[in-house]
């Protein structure tokens, strides 16, 4: 199993604290169905369905968080309140104040609540211990947010930092693309995006397309930085850098599904098997970019501190 975008956050390297240790935090959070009158619930499940909220793996800890939402659109308790409204307005002789509508309005909710369909929804974190990291594999932050909230409440000093560069993302790609030139293992992909910081926000994006030194020199020039670029790594992990420093479309190549040989495996072993290759290589990818940034800024810190992967 591959994470497919990347949040990334940091602990110490390494980090003192066993799966058992986590597994006694996390248990109180554990997930439960959505009760009848509530509109959500979250909780941490089983990754492999064995009733062990941690699955481990070669010293690499792997959670899933599962999110349920009943769907209950407003419409519907509004078109329903409109109706009641009527009804009473017809018995009592005149409309519902506002205070009559609010308490209708909440009635209505919860009649209907126990009758709504529910999503569920599943976020992936793995915890390095080793190398000192946290991966939420979630396309924004704020899906991530929701992973740190539950963690800071289990875990006590949970000892989390958010993840500084010397160089930030965006004046390091504008300057691979001015130089036309990567850093150290790593080659420049087809997919940018070039944005002003003027009040217009000009944009302009390549897709699949290459990108032409000179015409990407122009648009530098002309007040535009690099906030996205595709890079690939080592010619094993192809992904895209954003601004943020978070990681999107995050794709194994070829190279690392030939050493991956799945044929003997059966499902848990090639979950497994997956795992640690992801876990593996990603650790390595991490460290060559930590280092392409000039290396971590420390919280309270004005000097970069490279980050070593085991």
């Amino acid at each position: 199993m591959w994470f497919k975008n990347l949040q990334l956050y940091r602990l110490p390297a390494p980090w003192a604290i066993t799966a058992e240790q986590l597994e006694s935090h996390l248990a109180p959070q554990a997930f439960t169905a959505c009760p009848s009158l509530e509109m959500q619930s979250q909780g941490w499940v089983s990754p492999r369905n064995n009733e062990q909220l941690v699955h481990v793996v070669n010293r690499q800890f792997l959670l899933q968080l599962n999110t349920e939402k009943k769907l209950l659109p407003s419409s519907v308790i509004n078109q329903v309140t409109k109706a009641r409204a009527a009804e009473l307005e017809e018995q009592q002789g005149f409309p519902p104040g506002r205070k009559q509508t609010k308490d209708l309005k909440e009635q209505v909710t919860d009649e209907l609540l126990p009758r709504a369909f529910s999503i569920v929804r599943s976020t992936y974190a793995w915890i390095d211990p080793v190398n000192g990291w946290l991966i939420v594999d979630a396309g924004s932050s704020g899906k991530a947010e929701e992973i740190i909230k539950l963690l800071l409440k289990a875990i006590p000093k949970f000892p989390l930092e958010a993840l500084r560069t010397v160089m930030s993302p965006s004046a390091a790609m504008t300057d691979w693309l001015v130089s036309d030139e990567a850093p150290n293992g790593f080659t420049v992909d087809q997919d940018t995006e070039l944005r002003s910081s003027g009040e217009g926000k000009a944009t302009v994006r390549y897709v699949r397309h290459t990108l032409e030194a000179e015409d990407v020199r122009r648009h530098i020039e002309s007040g535009k930085q690099c906030t996205r670029l595709a890079l690939t790594w080592a010619d094993k992990v192809s992904f895209v850098l954003t601004e943020n420093l978070s990681l999107k479309r995050i794709t194994p190549l070829d190279v690392l599904k030939e050493e991956s040989d799945i044929t003997s495996m059966n499902d848990d072993e090639r979950f497994d098997g997956d795992f640690m290759l992801m876990s593996g290589e990603l650790a390595k990818l991490f460290a060559s970019l930590l280092e392409a940034l000039g290396g971590q800024l420390r919280e309270n810190d004005g000097t970069g501190a490279m980050a070593q992967a085991a």
